[in-house]
């Protein structure tokens, strides 16, 4: 399933080990703090497990949001947004 990571991570540490966390797992950064990529569901779980792990509940957000290929291609990019087919080929080009 293709999945969008996105946070808000207050302390500097916690938030670079998340984004390299995205990283290995094959997520493609769309902007600083947003990810998106496939996962399946165990993957999925173990980012998560990760991510709790690093992350300060008290003040940080993270949003693990999962969307299949069709509402990938509805979603609107305005403005500096990131090229959606390019995204789209790369994941079905490291995933399928």
């Amino acid at each position: 399933m293709i999945v969008w990571v996105l946070y808000d991570i207050s302390e500097d540490k916690a938030r670079t080990k998340i984004a390299k966390h995205c990283k290995q797992s094959g997520l493609y950064r769309v902007q600083y703090s947003v990810f998106l990529g496939t996962l399946n569901a165990n993957e999925r779980d173990s980012l998560q497990l990760e991510i709790e792990e690093l992350m300060n509940p008290e003040t940080d957000s993270v949003y693990i949001f999962p969307m299949n290929k069709s509402e990938l291609q509805q979603c609107a990019l305005l403005g500096q947004a990131f090229d959606k087919k390019l995204v789209t080929d790369k994941i079905q080009a490291l995933f399928f």
